[in-house]
């Protein structure tokens, strides 16, 4: 039986478990993004890591899910997506485990690593299944609105475990929940999820060591430029293997038979603004995690339990605009929604970039928040929908790769650059708290920058095609 014919022989019943079984792993993905945030001080102090330690314990996860996602990608379209899903989760389940038992610094950066490694091979799977079991047109929009909402609602939800955990049971608590959520879904995908069917060919070696290793060297660059300065000779050198490295990975690409980045998934301006708009949008909203994090705990003195509540403000109003998501889409369209929620995800963002060590967390900070998870619900659906839009069954595994690349690399990226921003402002300002205050500011005004950057792009080359082939099409 051809895939076509098995996606016509699902019922709605297996239809929603496999919606549940995708949303539920990515959710697992993303909450290990956010959920050490919350808990770094509680980290540092019970290991004793130093600040280049701590840096790495995020980092480490990052540059291997992003470095590695186009690999997976292609592992999925070749050797079948439920098997490299199952892969992807039992190797992260596995990892997460060494992480919460882990005694020394170097064994969990390593398996922060090798959870990396596991997302980036589940990851492309979960939203590439989406595009292959839901074929009709309404229902992909709905599975493709939940799973953007997952992915708003996922990190901000992070922020507010990992503080519960770190103050009440222990940082590790929120890596040995992994297990049995692990285990009860790979049960669940073995028994209750098809394999599609898998492609002969080859798997592209040179593009994925270019791409793997760019991307590694060009989010190692940025990151160490925030401690070392731009004009270290390893910042410099890194920077310049990746920019080199990605050249030639665009190269490869356009001469290889069987590309691991198929160039023609660019073609489209809608995919392609949908690409770089959600690096910048990551890129502001990891820098608002990291240091709203930080100014809640440091300047406004909350323990890390409060300042995970701190962000329910934001979680909940993302949640229940993600659920109006499916909705929204019918009455106004993709493109007209992603254009307001990024205009009020970059109004929050101004808002809240005013804030002073004598802010009051009502009008200053929870008001602003509401705004931002607003948007943020508003702007990842559909960002996910463009990115994927008139994609063939064969590139689905490439298009949800590039997906989830530039949400990673924007979020890594974006953070190393508002880091360097970060560590530069504040100059002449004593006081420890006014410093804080002032840098979490400044870095936030950067961030809203990038979603300025962001808003032009979706408008060019998102939004006025929608429009004018509306138009046409009328």
């Amino acid at each position: 039986m051809g895939m076509r014919d098995r996606n016509q022989a699902l019922g709605q019943a297996d239809k929603a478990a496999v919606l549940a079984i995708v949303l539920v792993s990515y959710l697992v993905i993303v909450l290990d993004i956010s959920i050490v945030i919350t808990a770094i001080p509680k980290i540092r102090e019970g290991m004793a890591l130093s600040v280049a330690e701590l840096s790495w314990v995020q980092n480490a996860y990052t540059l291997a899910f992003g470095g590695l996602l186009l690999l997976g990608a292609r592992a999925g379209d070749i050797l079948g997506r439920r098997r490299m899903f199952m892969a992807g989760l039992g190797l992260f389940t596995a990892a997460s485990l060494a992480v919460g038992l882990a005694q020394s610094a170097a064994w969990l950066i390593a398996a922060r690593g090798l959870q990396g490694v596991g997302a980036a091979v589940l990851a492309p799977s979960t939203l590439a299944l989406l595009s292959t079991h839901f074929p009709e047109k309404s229902e992909r929009t709905r599975a493709l609105a939940y799973y953007g909402a997952v992915a708003g609602i996922g990190a901000s939800l992070g922020l507010v475990l990992g503080g519960v955990f770190a103050d009440w049971l222990s940082w590790r608590a929120g890596f040995f929940i992994n297990l049995p959520i692990g285990a009860a879904l790979l049960l669940a995908a073995w028994r209750r999820m098809p394999e599609s069917e898998p492609k002969p060919g080859r798997f592209d070696l040179a593009g994925a060591l270019s791409s793997t290793l760019g991307m590694a060297a060009l989010v190692y660059g940025m990151v160490r430029s925030a401690s070392a300065g731009w004009g270290d000779g390893l910042t410099l050198s890194s920077l310049a293997a990746g920019a080199l490295l990605l050249a030639f990975l665009v190269f490869n690409e356009w001469r290889v038979e069987q590309p691991i980045m198929p160039l023609r998934l660019f073609a489209s301006r809608e995919r392609a603004g949908a690409y770089a708009a959600r690096v910048l949008f990551l890129g502001a909203m990891m820098g608002f995690w990291f240091f709203m994090t930080q100014f809640l705990q440091g300047v406004l003195g909350y323990s890390p339990f409060a300042a995970g509540m701190a962000f329910l403000p934001m979680t909940l109003s993302n949640f229940a605009l993600a659920l109006a998501v499916p909705a929204l889409t019918r009455r106004f369209g993709n493109g007209p929604l992603l254009g307001a929620g990024l205009a009020t995800t970059l109004l929050g963002m101004l808002w809240l970039s005013h804030v002073s060590m004598d802010s009051p967390y009502v009008t200053s900070v929870a008001l602003p928040m509401a705004l931002i998870g607003i948007g943020q619900g508003g702007t990842l659906s559909p960002l996910t929908v463009s990115g994927v839009a008139g994609v063939s069954a064969e590139d689905a595994g490439a298009a949800s790769g590039l997906v989830n690349v530039s949400h990673q690399l924007g979020g890594s990226v974006g953070l190393g650059v508002l880091v360097v921003i970060f560590a530069a402002a504040g100059a002449g300002v004593s006081d420890a708290r006014e410093l804080l205050a002032c840098k979490v500011a400044t870095s936030l005004e950067a961030g809203s920058l990038m979603l300025v950057l962001a808003l032009l792009v979706v408008l060019v080359l998102i939004v006025r095609p929608l429009e004018k082939a509306h138009n046409q099409a009328a």
